[in-house]
């Protein structure tokens, strides 16, 4: 059965806040500090994992492997994103019920043509309305939870063909069955507050750390008229600025012990990562010899 978390939330209109988890370690943290969702963004998983670039190479096994582990390690409800579904309409039903089976409660689908890319890179283009109108369509009949299964639809043309035209979109993936509008790469305030106030529909923003969207506070959104935001690259770029700087003192020092190179705690990690339960089990079933 599907996490029903994101669904109720939505549903009651409780803003739904999702990091960004880019690997097993973070999915820790996020579950330590309290949050209810997070998000599996393809870009930061496969960087994380394979050292790929997020431009059509991966594919829907690495990444269902990928978010299937984050699923099990996490206790938050999990959006995973499924790019433009792997393909066809055979591969978007497919990752549909990959991804549901996996526990993923919102699966995020994008017009994109393949191969897509990122979506605050350049080169961008996008199938026909019609076309990912009908992907959507398929999404939403092939998952098997038809009530806490949530299909986000995301649209890539704000760069090639305008605001106009997000708002076409976003009415026709509305009108085909998505649960929630993810209008990517919007590039001013101004531009967020008029999708809000045109688009009858629970909206996704995407607040992506040095991407083209203006980087708004919660409250801030949640007075535009947003019902949920992601930040997907503050975890993987926060966490590479402090490896990055703890390499360096290491390099130039050479040692680790620094009062301007914080560590996590290890006996902490060690019980995040469950190792109390591995030393339970050796006092009672190892004897020492």
């Amino acid at each position: 059965m599907t996490d029903n978390r994101l669904r109720s939330m939505l549903d009651r209109g409780d803003f739904i806040l999702a990091p960004g988890v880019h690997d097993m370690m973070s999915a820790m943290i996020a579950t330590k500090i309290g949050f209810d969702v997070i998000y599996g963004s393809g870009y930061w998983l496969m960087a994380s994992c394979h050292g790929l670039p997020d431009a059509g190479i991966a594919t829907y096994t690495q990444m269902l492997e990928r978010v299937s582990t984050l699923k099990r390690t996490s206790g938050a409800a999990l959006i995973a994103d499924a790019d433009t579904g792997y393909g066809g309409l055979l591969n978007v039903h497919t990752t549909v019920q990959g991804y549901e089976a996996a526990g993923v409660s919102g699966i995020q689908i994008e017009d994109q043509e393949f191969p897509k890319k990122c979506g605050h890179t350049p080169h961008r283009r996008c199938i026909p309305i019609s076309q990912m109108a009908t992907k959507i369509r398929v999404a939403c009949d092939a998952r098997k939870d038809q009530t806490n299964t949530l299909i986000i639809a995301r649209t890539d043309c704000r760069q090639s063909e305008g605001l106009d035209a997000v708002l076409r979109r976003g009415e026709a993936y509305a009108e085909a069955g998505a649960d929630l509008l993810f209008l990517e790469a919007l590039e001013t305030e101004e531009e967020m507050r008029t999708v809000c106030e045109r688009l009858d529909h629970p909206l996704l923003a995407n607040m992506a750390d040095g991407g083209n969207s203006p980087i708004l506070p919660v409250s801030t959104l949640k007075e535009i008229g947003f019902s949920a935001a992601i930040f997907p690259a503050t975890t993987s770029l926060a966490a590479n600025y402090a490896v990055e700087k703890a390499l360096r003192t290491l390099k130039e020092t050479g040692t680790s012990q620094s009062p301007n190179v914080p560590l996590f705690d290890f006996r902490e990690f060690c019980r995040l990562i469950g190792f109390e339960e591995v030393w339970a089990f050796e006092k009672k079933w190892i004897s020492d010899e």
